[in-house]
């Protein structure tokens, strides 16, 4: 028989019942469960966390950019499996936005996006560079956007007699 654990939701629950089949299992070891699996650590790998935290859409992507040197955890690079404790300050490199963030919580698991908003902060700093950048990127693609799509027959006619090439 095992000892009972304390339950996130300070339940004392008994994992392993000494039921012979899962339906005979207490109402409690059930619901209780999930809470033990999902109780958080005091540490995460920076990999997990960066997926939960909805920075990259796949672990794979998560590990990927880490191994590319685009994640620094408090100014130095990582590897996948490094184990981040709450306080780390993480850099992370998307493309042109970088953000640079405060560990506030650990969560190895991806949950809906207001959680995952609050497993970090955001230096103001960062966010402020973001969104200058975001807005001179735009304006700067709303310049070169063509006024037109493919040149018509008339157009590519007047565009070889200028360069040239009559026919």
């Amino acid at each position: 028989m095992s000892l009972p654990q304390q339950c996130k939701c300070r339940a004392a629950v008994d994992l392993a019942p000494e039921a012979s089949s899962p339906s005979q299992a207490s109402d409690s070891a059930r619901n209780h469960y999930f809470c033990l699996v999902s109780a958080p650590d005091e540490r995460t790998r920076i990999d997990k966390w960066l997926w939960a935290a909805r920075f990259f859409k796949t672990r794979a992507l998560a590990a990927e950019a880490i191994a590319g040197g685009k994640v620094q955890v408090n100014g130095e690079r990582v590897k996948r499996a490094k184990p981040l404790r709450v306080g780390d300050e993480v850099r992370i490199r998307q493309g042109p936005y970088e953000h640079q963030v405060v560990v506030r919580e650990l969560s190895s698991q991806r949950g809906p996006a207001a959680r995952a908003a609050a497993l970090y902060q955001e230096n103001p700093a960062s966010r402020a560079a973001r969104e200058a950048l975001a807005l001179q990127l735009k304006t700067l693609h709303a310049v070169f956007v063509p006024q037109r799509g493919r040149p018509t027959k008339k157009d590519r006619r007047e565009i070889e007699r200028l360069k040239g090439r009559e026919r």
